[in-house]
């Protein structure tokens, strides 16, 4: 072990609010970090001339941050972040979620095929580039090809003779726009990860909630060629040496020490109509959930009755509760703070500020207006298009069906088809499926007007009476999905005839069933909803100009887009009722008080509570306690899991993986007084690491700052 002693908002924003740009700190928010207690100048945060704490960050897999924390290509993330790869290997035999895993030396760490860690080597802004060839006289369509054919020409440039990959994104709807150029890792090895009863304490009785006693986090280790550089899975491959890794902050944390917390935070809305605020809690949300109740009810029934249908099902179900626990959140938080008529406020001070000039009335008059009447205009489309999402294409195989038949119109290999049809078979289970068939098929019919429905429901109501449980069980009988010998001669007359294949797979009665409905959800609400969406997003553009002009003195900072974000705030208590008020920390006592409640979320390892009653806490432990997770005021959102929560000097102090429910808001607004992001505190990690599995070795190779 190596022991070493742009701009805020339409409303006044607070020194926690915000995703901010990196290569931007120096011209925007640095003086003001560090009044707020940051020792680091913006060189140390983001450079492209010297290691810095960019160089330590990563998306790890599709849609989570990690970190670096040694010079041998270690890494941190959460636990749910890993789940996936932590399933794959997992069997009732060797039950890793169950059980944990832990490789005592590097020849044991475990491969995981389609597994990446992409590293952001830069960024610039390229808004004028993108303007190239673009003038006044061009109409919508014309203006985005040529903007599309200067990204491609902008792409082609960042990564010819190399290995790098560049996208470009647009920011504040598209009043700027920024490339970013990665490296992708390709040989990424699960080191280790706690029992799912430590990395996924309660589970989703605590998904979203504080006080929280979770240890998510999961180990990994990149790996390169001999020349340092990303390459594919060999066993020869060398523990990859990252131009940056973090120290870690082993002395603890106090109230009101300053937090900083990178990463990539994935959506958020700040700049929201208040039609959309209201849309999204009186209609669009409530009808997600009810879906969703629906689906987990089902999975949750089958998946106590049976160990391989739990693994199975694992995370799949995570994956459903995550967001329907989250969305009940936000209706809570935006009903609680007033969101509708904040915003109403907000665009009743841009009204009288656009009305005290002519120019402006010239540049942006009809603005409001048009929102207005553009949201009216799309409502039973968006529920049309949010049905179809969350009902139908929720169904396994009706999803499974759209994948293959879009694979076979690409005209990919018999092989790969294949391929794709063994893994989705690993976690299949068709009673699951088929009762949540039966039961989202009722949902939208029930709920959608007759427009949106299509000739299947002539069926059901005829030939099968109504009884949806009939209609699914002969659907799953029929396909080709369900019977395998069918299946390969489907395949064997692909591979002689690409085009004879399809068109017998479309006669499959599970394709045909999702052809009925995406054919007609095309033909009735697919254009006129994606012309909405695009007027909507020229509509916002002008909008977010406007704003950016109202508010000329003080910085608006973009939406989350899934791009490297910084944010920063203080380690912070809060009171989230009348009467009720959350202390910053929590501790293993209180793991210990909810084991005894008698909730299966709550099961803790036999070895977790001797560690606790002997006290064997090692140097982790404070005064006769084991810190557990703390809360800060950091900014965040999805994506955002996994990232560090880093001190003053940059030393991580732990691994964000939550927000409060109260808080869940915060994609769409902001109360610096309620919204808190929750992270697994440095030293539990240290603690399950050393004293819980053993690994003690893995601590070696870290720089721990005591």
């Amino acid at each position: 072990m190596a022991a070493i002693l742009l701009t805020a908002g339409i409303v006044n924003v607070k020194a926690e609010e915000g995703m901010w740009i990196p290569m931007l700190l120096e011209k925007y928010n640095i003086g003001k970090m560090q009044e707020a207690g940051l020792r680091l100048s913006a060189e140390d945060i983001y450079s492209i001339n010297q290691d810095c704490l960019k160089d330590a960050l990563v998306i790890f897999g599709r849609g989570c941050t990690g970190e670096m924390i040694s010079a041998d290509g270690l890494l941190l993330t959460n636990h749910h972040c890993g789940y996936g790869a932590i399933q794959r290997h997992s069997s009732v035999e060797s039950d890793y979620l169950t059980d944990g895993f832990w490789a005592m030396s590097q020849e044991e760490e475990l491969p995981n095929e389609g597994l990446t860690v992409t590293y952001l080597r830069y960024m610039k802004e390229v808004s004028l580039e993108m303007d190239e060839g673009i003038n006044g006289e061009m109409d919508p369509e014309e203006v985005q090809k040529q903007m599309e054919l200067n990204m491609r020409e902008l792409i082609k440039g960042a990564c010819e003779d190399n290995h790098y990959s560049a996208i470009i994104r647009p920011f504040y709807y598209g009043n700027a726009y920024y490339m970013f150029v990665y490296e992708t890792f390709t040989d990424v090895r699960l080191v280790g990860a706690p029992p799912e009863s430590i990395g996924n304490f309660g589970a989703d009785q605590d998904n979203w909630m504080w006080p929280r006693h979770t240890g998510d986090f999961s180990m990994f280790r990149v790996y390169a060629n001999e020349e340092n550089k990303p390459a594919a899975y060999d066993p020869s491959n060398q523990p990859y040496k990252p131009r940056k890794h973090l120290e870690i902050a082993a002395g603890g944390i106090e109230e009101g020490d300053f937090t900083m917390v990178m990463g990539y935070p994935g959506s958020t809305t700040q700049y929201l109509y208040s039609a959309a605020v209201r849309s999204m809690l009186e209609t669009s949300l409530p009808i997600k959930i009810g879906l969703r109740t629906t689906r987990l009810e089902i999975m949750d029934r089958y998946m106590r009755a049976d160990d391989v249908v739990r693994i199975q099902y694992a995370s799949k179900y995570r994956g459903v509760s995550n967001a329907w626990k989250k969305w009940q959140g936000i209706i809570l938080g935006l009903t609680r703070n007033h969101a509708v008529d904040v915003k109403l406020e907000e665009e009743e001070k841009f009204r009288a500020w656009l009305e005290a000039d002519g120019e402006r009335i010239l540049k942006y008059d009809g603005v409001l207006d048009e929102f207005a009447r553009l949201y009216d205009e799309m409502g039973p489309y968006e529920m049309a298009m949010a049905m179809m999402n969350e009902s139908v294409m929720a169904i396994e195989l009706f999803r499974q069906a759209s994948r293959i038949e879009r694979m076979m119109s690409q005209g990919m290999s018999r092989e790969r088809i294949e391929r794709t049809m063994e893994g989705f078979y690993k976690n299949y289970y068709r009673p699951v499926d088929q009762e949540i068939c039966a039961a989202m098929l009722e949902a939208y019919f029930k709920q959608m007007p007759a427009a949106f429905a299509p000739a299947c429901k002539e069926e059901i109501n005829g030939k099968y009476k109504g009884d949806y449980s009939a209609y699914t069980e002969s659907l799953y009988n029929k396909t080709v999905f369900n019977n395998p010998e069918k299946f390969v001669k489907l395949m064997d007359k692909y591979a002689k005839n690409s085009e004879k294949g399809i068109n017998s797979f479309k006669k499959d009665p599970i394709v045909a069933t999702v052809s009925q409905f995406s054919d007609l959800l095309m033909a009735e609400a697919g254009p006129v909803y994606g012309k909405l969406q695009d007027l909507l997003q020229r509509n916002y553009q002008i909008y977010m100009a406007a704003l950016m002009e109202m508010e000329q003195d003080r910085m608006l900072y973009p939406d989350a887009n899934f791009t490297m974000r910084f944010t920063y705030g203080k380690v912070d208590s809060y009171n989230p009722k009348d009467g009720v008020e959350y202390d910053y920390y929590t501790t293993l006592s209180g793991v210990m008080d909810k084991a005894t409640e008698g909730f299966v979320d709550y099961v803790i390892p036999e070895k977790l509570k001797e560690l606790y009653e002997s006290k064997d806490f090692g140097n982790y432990g404070v005064n006769g306690t084991m810190p557990v997770c703390f809360i800060a005021s950091n900014h965040t959102s999805g994506g955002n899991s996994g990232s560090p929560v880093m001190d003053a000097d940059g030393r991580l102090l732990g691994i964000n993986f939550d927000r409060n429910w109260e808080g869940t808001m915060s994609d769409v607004h902001y109360d610096p007084s309620l919204c808190r992001n929750i992270s697994v505190d440095i030293r539990y990690v240290l603690f399950i690491i050393d004293k819980f599995a053993g690994a003690e070795y893995l601590l070696e190779e870290m720089d721990i700052v005591w």
